[in-house]
Protein backbone atom coordinates (compact mmCIF):
# COMPACT_ATOMS: atom_id res chain seq x y z
CA UNK A 1 0.00 0.00 0.00
CA UNK A 2 2.64 2.03 0.87
CA UNK A 3 4.74 2.01 -2.63
CA UNK A 4 1.33 3.03 -4.43
CA UNK A 5 1.30 6.25 -3.27
CA UNK A 6 5.23 6.91 -3.76
CA UNK A 7 4.79 6.49 -7.25
CA UNK A 8 2.76 9.24 -8.14
CA UNK A 9 5.48 11.29 -6.23
CA UNK A 10 8.16 13.58 -8.54
CA UNK A 11 11.63 11.80 -8.65
CA UNK A 12 14.72 14.27 -7.72
CA UNK A 13 15.99 14.01 -11.32
CA UNK A 14 12.16 15.38 -12.23
CA UNK A 15 13.14 18.26 -9.58
CA UNK A 16 16.43 19.22 -10.77
CA UNK A 17 15.07 19.52 -14.17
CA UNK A 18 12.22 21.57 -13.42
CA UNK A 19 14.88 23.69 -11.47
CA UNK A 20 17.62 23.86 -14.02
CA UNK A 21 14.95 25.09 -17.05
CA UNK A 22 13.37 27.98 -14.65
CA UNK A 23 17.05 28.90 -14.09
CA UNK A 24 17.24 29.04 -17.78
CA UNK A 25 14.12 30.93 -18.41
CA UNK A 26 15.22 33.40 -15.57
CA UNK A 27 18.31 34.19 -17.03
CA UNK A 28 16.80 35.32 -20.38
CA UNK A 29 14.17 37.14 -18.93
CA UNK A 30 15.84 39.28 -16.75
CA UNK A 31 18.25 40.82 -19.44
CA UNK A 32 15.02 41.62 -21.44
CA UNK A 33 13.55 43.71 -18.45
CA UNK A 34 16.65 45.96 -18.22
CA UNK A 35 16.24 46.50 -21.34
CA UNK A 36 12.79 47.68 -21.57
CA UNK A 37 13.46 50.04 -18.39
CA UNK A 38 15.95 51.77 -20.68
CA UNK A 39 13.18 52.08 -23.79
CA UNK A 40 10.88 53.25 -21.45
CA UNK A 41 13.26 55.97 -20.19
CA UNK A 42 13.99 56.68 -23.43
CA UNK A 43 10.16 57.09 -24.26
CA UNK A 44 10.18 58.98 -21.20
CA UNK A 45 12.61 61.63 -22.25
CA UNK A 46 11.28 61.68 -25.73
CA UNK A 47 7.88 62.80 -24.49
CA UNK A 48 9.06 65.46 -21.97
CA UNK A 49 11.26 66.84 -24.89
CA UNK A 50 8.57 67.14 -27.04
CA UNK A 51 6.32 69.05 -24.66
CA UNK A 52 9.07 71.23 -23.31
CA UNK A 53 9.50 72.10 -26.98
CA UNK A 54 6.05 72.31 -27.91
CA UNK A 55 5.51 75.25 -24.70
CA UNK A 56 8.49 77.13 -25.81
CA UNK A 57 6.51 77.66 -28.93
CA UNK A 58 3.15 78.12 -27.47
CA UNK A 59 4.65 80.38 -25.15
CA UNK A 60 6.29 82.47 -27.89
CA UNK A 61 3.04 82.64 -30.31
CA UNK A 62 1.41 84.36 -26.71
CA UNK A 63 4.42 86.93 -26.77
CA UNK A 64 4.08 87.49 -30.68
CA UNK A 65 0.09 88.39 -30.10
CA UNK A 66 1.15 90.56 -27.15
CA UNK A 67 3.52 91.77 -29.33
CA UNK A 68 6.60 91.03 -27.81
CA UNK A 69 8.85 89.42 -30.04
CA UNK A 70 11.50 87.83 -27.68
CA UNK A 71 11.70 84.13 -26.23
CA UNK A 72 10.85 83.37 -23.16
CA UNK A 73 14.49 84.42 -20.93
CA UNK A 74 15.01 81.16 -18.66
CA UNK A 75 12.43 77.54 -18.81
CA UNK A 76 12.39 77.24 -14.90
CA UNK A 77 12.86 79.22 -12.01
CA UNK A 78 13.64 76.83 -9.26
CA UNK A 79 15.18 73.67 -9.25
CA UNK A 80 12.66 71.55 -7.25
CA UNK A 81 9.91 71.60 -10.66
CA UNK A 82 11.42 73.03 -13.56
CA UNK A 83 10.44 74.16 -17.01
CA UNK A 84 7.50 76.37 -14.98
CA UNK A 85 8.27 79.15 -16.57
CA UNK A 86 10.38 81.86 -15.81
CA UNK A 87 8.53 83.20 -12.63
CA UNK A 88 5.93 85.98 -15.24
CA UNK A 89 5.21 83.29 -17.41
CA UNK A 90 3.73 79.73 -17.35
CA UNK A 91 5.44 76.64 -19.45
CA UNK A 92 4.54 73.83 -18.64
CA UNK A 93 1.42 73.74 -15.96
CA UNK A 94 2.47 71.21 -13.55
CA UNK A 95 6.50 71.17 -14.41
CA UNK A 96 8.80 67.70 -14.09
CA UNK A 97 9.79 67.37 -10.96
CA UNK A 98 13.42 67.54 -10.15
CA UNK A 99 15.81 64.15 -9.66
CA UNK A 100 18.85 62.85 -9.94
CA UNK A 101 18.16 59.45 -10.65
CA UNK A 102 17.79 57.50 -14.01
CA UNK A 103 14.81 58.52 -15.68
CA UNK A 104 14.97 62.56 -14.16
CA UNK A 105 15.59 65.91 -15.51
CA UNK A 106 17.62 68.31 -13.08
CA UNK A 107 18.64 71.71 -13.59
CA UNK A 108 22.74 72.21 -14.29
CA UNK A 109 23.37 75.94 -13.97
CA UNK A 110 21.62 78.57 -11.96
CA UNK A 111 20.35 80.44 -14.96
CA UNK A 112 18.11 77.60 -15.92
CA UNK A 113 19.35 77.44 -19.29
CA UNK A 114 20.95 74.05 -18.84
CA UNK A 115 19.23 71.11 -18.04
CA UNK A 116 20.23 66.92 -17.92
CA UNK A 117 18.97 63.92 -18.09
CA UNK A 118 19.82 60.78 -16.88
CA UNK A 119 19.09 57.59 -18.79
CA UNK A 120 21.04 54.80 -16.32
CA UNK A 121 24.33 56.11 -15.69
CA UNK A 122 24.22 58.43 -18.86
CA UNK A 123 23.76 62.04 -18.41
CA UNK A 124 22.03 63.68 -21.35
CA UNK A 125 22.88 67.79 -21.56
CA UNK A 126 20.53 69.79 -22.63
CA UNK A 127 21.01 73.49 -23.32
CA UNK A 128 18.14 76.24 -23.82
CA UNK A 129 18.89 79.08 -25.99
CA UNK A 130 17.09 82.28 -25.21
CA UNK A 131 17.96 84.18 -28.52
CA UNK A 132 16.68 81.44 -31.11
CA UNK A 133 14.20 79.57 -28.64
CA UNK A 134 15.84 75.84 -29.33
CA UNK A 135 15.73 73.40 -26.81
CA UNK A 136 18.49 70.89 -28.01
CA UNK A 137 20.80 68.02 -27.19
CA UNK A 138 24.75 69.18 -26.73
CA UNK A 139 27.41 68.17 -28.95
CA UNK A 140 29.66 65.01 -28.10
CA UNK A 141 27.03 63.29 -26.52
CA UNK A 142 27.15 59.22 -26.23
CA UNK A 143 24.39 56.91 -28.14
CA UNK A 144 22.01 56.42 -25.40
CA UNK A 145 21.55 60.29 -25.54
CA UNK A 146 21.07 60.96 -29.25
CA UNK A 147 17.86 58.32 -29.12
CA UNK A 148 16.71 60.75 -27.13
CA UNK A 149 16.35 63.53 -30.22
CA UNK A 150 15.79 60.39 -32.58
Amino acid sequence: MLQGRYKRAFTMIELVFVIVVLGILAAVAIPKMAATRTDAEITKGRSDISAIRSAILTERQSRIIKGQNSWISKLSDNSTTLFTGDGTNTLLMYGIASGTTSGHWSATDTSYKKYAFKIGSSSCNFTYDSDSGKFDLDDNQDAICSELIK
